[in-house]
């Protein structure tokens, strides 16, 4: 009872810093759209494709990463689990199931379930991060912008390069995973089938799932990102883009980890067939 009564007024304070924060910036935004969809790009050397890098995305994922090291210290396994154990537990426990229903091998179930909760967690507690107030740097014509609690924290998700990376090592521990499994010839039989003719068919859709995979993530975040500061300029920043935030990270932020986290175990389980 004391528990319920303590996560109540905790949700009640979370919900009145968003009232607050929302009345706060109608009177203190200035609303502008300078710097939407630009990113904080820094060169080294020649420059060039290899040459560029953006700080924030790299700030931000050691950040999460030492968050979620926190967070699973500060989880204590006991004989009779509280709450925060159980529902370690109960997501766990889901997340093994959807391997162990996907994934035919039982060799590869556990390496299976190792990739897909820690994508689950970073790309979760990447998202989460992007519905809460916090430094949002942008690049302008005067140089970085820096404002404290004007927008959300910057998400890796929102980077391509960060949902191409996961789509890819995703991509080929799959297709590692099948020639082990299958055998290298048996699995170079698979492009082939079910008749040779098929195989230029076959390697384009191997080729599009990395390519949908990070893209679907990609256009949700950035594009709930934008669609928001849009809103607030058209707003002039009243409270409803706050409520917003909150929509987009919490809710679909954590559809969107959850939806890439079940395609990973589906990708794999589908070439260990």
């Amino acid at each position: 009872m004391l528990k319920e009564k303590k996560l109540k007024n905790t949700i009640i304070l979370f919900f009145a810093l968003y009232v607050i924060l929302g009345i706060v910036n109608v009177f203190t935004s200035k609303s502008e759209l300078e710097g939407v969809g630009q990113r904080w790009i820094v060169e080294f050397g020649n420059g060039g494709f290899l040459g560029q890098i953006n700080p924030m995305t790299v700030l931000m994922s050691g950040l999460i990463i030492l968050i979620i090291i926190l967070f699973a210290k500060s989880v204590k396994f006991e004989r009779i689990p509280g709450r925060k154990q159980s529902i370690v537990e109960l997501m766990l426990d889901y997340f093994w199931e959807l391997v162990e229903d996907s994934v035919p091998d039982q060799k590869y179930r556990k390496p299976t379930f190792v990739i897909s909760m820690s994508l689950f967690l970073f790309i979760g507690f990447a998202n989460i991060l992007s519905g809460m107030p916090g430094i949002s740097v942008l690049p302008t014509d005067s140089g970085l912008s820096v404002q404290l609690f004007t927008d959300t924290w910057y998400t890796p998700t929102s980077d391509l390069n960060t949902n191409l990376t996961f789509a890819l090592m995703v991509f080929i521990i799959s297709h590692v995973f099948a020639a082990k499994s299958k055998g290298v010839g048996k699995w170079l039989k698979s492009f082939i089938e079910p008749n040779p003719i098929m195989l230029p068919l076959n390697l384009i859709s191997e080729i599009a799932k990395p390519v949908s995979h990070s893209l679907r993530l990609f256009g949700n975040i950035m594009g709930g990102g934008i669609l928001v500061l849009i809103i607030s300029y058209m707003l002039k920043y009243f409270v409803i883009p706050i409520f917003l935030w909150g929509f987009f990270g919490w809710f679909v932020g954590l559809i969107q980890a959850f939806v890439f986290a079940l395609l990973s175990i589906a990708y794999i389980g589908s070439l260990l067939e």
